[in-house]
């Protein structure tokens, strides 16, 4: 049994999924899913309820955890732009400090000597979004891995078996990032008939669209293709649309075959955390590393009708984030203060005790995850997505600011912005949201002549937060 001295830095197992929800997880409070493996992190350690992405969208995600930085700085603004592997990183400063370090799993950053990971002793990765089953996966020095077997628990052994070989007298870092639960759902063997019989209670906002077609909404909105109507019903829900429904039976039938294959996937990475702490504990080092479960953004789970994410909206915008380290976090704990997908870096670096480099856009989270926030903790955030109108689901670019209770959202580069008959339309769209009066963002605001006030306030700090970060207007 090896067991880490309590003087030594603290190993650090990273668990990133893809695409889960926070309100998929139970302990933030589910209403249509358990997760008992994930849920043991937070009853060791911290939940934090108001963690987000700054950007909404996977890789460039990934490139703000990973840098510290924000994607106009680190050069990840979309899909199709791969991470420079020359870039900086928290994995590459813990190395040189001296940690083992593994990155295994989803690694969606590019590939090729540019931008294969870099600052790992070991890296084992699916190339692009890899596949649930049998999936083939890269490795340094052009290794190629063939194997049967579903991602997850590959996944998760690779993950095991790392631990297990590595040099015990040293501090580790291990990635572990699963694909699951990204989009097209296909759950392990095991569980292929799990929810059979059972109605997954529908979201509060299911039916805006069939109501009034988003009419609150900015028009660019309205003009997207993430509906759960636009769902392809042999690709994605994995069966014809039975005869015979109107509209909403249709909307109901197309919820429940999308949201059960998505918590069967979620099934098995909740399984494979289980496991993977299980182990920790078993070769005795679990008090003395620090385990995180997130994910790279939120989802839509049928939210306002629709699926997928991208948007400045909550369930898109908000990421689960919860953390154990028995050493310095209160068991079961939470905090509401304002944590960012660009804090991820200096937070692990500080606890590791690896200094932080200056130029690092995010700011280190111990005081918050150690149940002292200072009282300077930022109150607001700034976001940007830059897809514009993007093939699949026509979603526009547009950057936006959310406070404790507010959010202003500009969408830019309007779709509509053909000439028209009095010339060009405005290619700017605004709404704002009370999230204290309106958590689930169904009033746009903007044109409400008693709250113009606070709209304008708002675009000030997205103007001060855009010069704190160095962006600016397209």
């Amino acid at each position: 049994m090896s067991v880490s001295p309590a003087g030594r830095p603290p190993n650090v197992v990273f668990i990133m999924s893809d695409d889960h929800a926070a309100h998929a997880v139970s302990a933030y409070g589910s209403r249509i899913n358990r997760t008992p493996g994930i849920d043991r992190i937070a009853e060791r350690g911290m939940r934090l309820d108001s963690a987000f992405c700054t950007n909404s969208i996977c890789a460039p995600s990934r490139a703000a955890i990973l840098t510290g930085t924000y994607n106009h700085v680190n050069g990840v603004t979309t899909l199709d732009t791969p991470l420079d592997n020359s870039l900086v990183t928290f994995p590459r400063l813990l190395r040189e400090a001296g940690y083992q370090t593994a990155m295994i799993g989803k690694w969606h950053l590019g590939h090729g000597p540019n931008a294969d990971p870099a600052g790992f002793d070991f890296w084992r990765v699916l190339p692009g979004q890899g596949h649930y089953y049998d999936p083939v996966m890269l490795a340094a020095d052009g290794e190629v891995v063939e194997r049967g077997g579903y991602v997850t628990d590959l996944i998760t052994d690779d993950c095991i078996d790392w631990i297990d070989r590595r040099d015990p007298d040293r501090p580790f870092l291990l990635l572990c990032h699963h694909k699951a639960p990204h989009r097209r759902w296909e759950p392990a063997p095991r569980h292929a008939a799990l929810f059979d019989g059972v109605d997954i209670p529908e979201p509060e906002t299911m039916f805006e669209d069939l109501i009034d077609g988003h009419a609150d909404r900015a028009a660019v909105v309205r003009a997207m293709r993430m509906r759960l109507m636009d769902l392809d019903p042999i690709y994605d829900l994995k069966a014809p649309v039975p005869d015979g429904l109107d509209s909403e039976a249709e909307l109901r039938w197309r919820y429940q075959r999308y949201i059960k294959d998505y918590l069967r996937v979620v099934a098995a990475v909740d399984e494979g955390v289980d496991r993977i702490l299980d182990h920790l504990e078993a070769i005795g080092v679990a008090d003395d590393t620090i385990v995180v479960y997130t994910s790279d953004q939120g989802f839509f789970l049928g939210d306002h009708g629709w699926f997928d994410k991208r948007l400045m909206y909550e369930e898109s915008l908000r990421m689960p984030f919860l953390v154990s380290y028995p050493r310095r976090v209160e068991p079961g704990s939470s905090s509401d203060a304002m944590v960012l997908n660009v804090d991820v870096a200096p937070t692990i670096l500080e606890w590791c005790g690896v200094e932080v480099p200056e130029w690092m856009q995010g700011r280190s989270a111990v005081p918050v995850l150690e149940g002292e926030p200072p009282v300077d903790w930022r109150s607001s955030m700034y976001y940007r997505y830059w897809m514009h109108r993007d093939g699949a689901h026509n979603v526009p670019a547009h950057l936006g600011v959310r406070t404790a209770t507010e959010k202003l959202i500009c969408y830019y580069n309007d779709p509509c912005d053909q000439p028209g008959a009095n010339g060009p339309v405005d290619p700017i769209e605004w709404e704002f949201f009370d999230l204290a009066s309106d958590p689930f963002e169904t009033t746009n605001l903007i044109g409400d002549p008693s709250r113009a006030a606070d709209v304008e306030r708002l675009r000030g700090e997205l103007a001060r937060l855009q010069a704190e970060v160095g962006d600016r207007w397209p």
